[in-house]
């Protein structure tokens, strides 16, 4: 068996493991903030232009077919779009890469604050994530769901496990030195 100095050496201690999967957490936040950012500068873009015909544009730029069931479906959705829309979904996309983009900064600076905030957020956006799932089955929205569903469990198992549970009494004696803990001075 490895002693601690060994395992500190080796980079194997749960503390270098939990700082990786938080810098991994951190950095799938940002990188969802960055498409949204990215889909909210295409869509303002766009505001005030014609989109079917940019659309169209782009699939004789990429060879696709319109007749295409699929692309045909998206085709009758984008000639639908009003600007008001656009600029709604624009509002929406960067709010919501604002949202990820804290969480991601916060989770890579490893402030507790962070790992509270996108519980939160991400836990409560699970059930329009389900909902969207029920409406429209795709493997990426599976993906996605899953993924924000072992972020929450993660980080909720990491706030608890640093209270010490629901009294909260390991944080409290954790913040007490050894031997002052041996000799029953400290308070529960």
């Amino acid at each position: 068996m490895r002693s601690q100095g060994a395992l500190r050496k080796s980079g194997l201690n749960s503390r270098s493991e939990s700082s990786f999967v938080l810098v991994l957490i951190g950095s799938f936040k940002l990188l969802k903030a960055l498409l949204l950012i990215l889909v909210g500068i295409v869509v303002l873009h766009y505001l005030h232009k014609d989109v079917g015909s940019a659309a169209l544009h782009w699939i004789r730029v990429l060879r696709v077919d319109p007749d295409n069931e699929f692309v045909h479906r998206i085709l009758v959705k984008i000639f639908g779009v009003t600007p008001k829309q656009l600029a709604e979904l624009s509002v929406g996309t960067f709010l919501y890469a604002g949202l990820f983009a804290t969480e991601g900064f916060g989770l890579l600076l490893r402030k507790r604050w962070a790992e509270y905030f996108t519980v939160i957020t991400t836990g409560t956006l699970i059930p329009l994530e389900i909902f969207e799932l029920a409406r429209h089955f795709t493997a990426s929205k599976v993906l996605v769901t899953a993924i924000n569903v072992v972020i929450v469990w993660y980080l909720a198992a990491r706030v608890r496990s640093r209270r010490g549970g629901p009294t909260g009494k390991a944080e409290a004696t954790a913040r007490v030195p050894e031997p002052v803990r041996r000799e029953g001075l400290a308070r529960p």
